[in-house]
């Protein structure tokens, strides 16, 4: 045994893995779990016994994408500016949701920090970020790195089926950190 697994489930694990990255790199997060099965020539219960719900098998093929996305984060933090370099980032992951059609799903749920290991790596990389940009004024005290993420996911499901998913996320998220509302002009009504 090799890692506490067996060397065909660990090949099992990893052809798996490779065509289920295609597919939702093809498909999104409806990739079909009987087709990623069938092109890897395993049954259905394989795919379910190394990847037991659909969420599971999106984190994993993120993972690699993530862990990009924390390290941006990292480097991040010696940015003169961090606000300048909490809205790169945020720019950043806009671009992978939409690229990386499986990243968002991946993302989402109910317990975007403590239930989703992908949300987690991001929130725990962000957070220092996200600190130094609120204590440089930049952004509102109370944003969390789940209040951005849950954003940024939100708007780039909303948009994903547009002409231009990428221009109109990235349109809406810069919106969403200016505010909606009109800055006072002195003229009162």
């Amino acid at each position: 045994m090799t890692g506490g697994r067996r060397a065909d489930a660990r090949r099992n694990h990893d052809r798996i893995l490779a065509v289920a990255r295609d597919e939702v790199a093809a498909h999104g997060a409806a990739a079909s779990l009987e087709q990623i099965a069938r092109v890897a020539g395993v049954g259905s219960a394989t795919v379910r016994r190394h990847f037991p719900t659909r969420g599971a098998l999106l984190e994993a093929v993120s993972h690699e994408r993530v862990e990009a996305l924390a390290a941006y984060a990292r480097e991040a933090l010696d940015a003169p500016d961090p606000t300048v370099a909490l809205l790169a980032w945020t720019d950043e992951l806009v671009a992978y949701c939409v690229v990386a059609r499986g990243l968002a799903p991946a993302l989402s749920g109910a317990d975007l920090v403590h239930g989703n290991s992908c949300a987690a790596s991001l929130g725990e990389a962000l957070d220092p970020l996200l600190a130094r940009a609120v204590r440089a004024g930049g952004v509102t005290a109370d944003l969390t790195a789940p209040d951005l993420i849950t954003v940024v996911v939100g708007i780039v499901l909303a948009v994903e089926h547009r002409p231009d998913p990428r221009a109109e996320a990235t349109r809406l998220v810069g919106l969403a950190f200016r505010g909606v509302r009109a800055q006072p002009t002195g003229v009162e009504d």
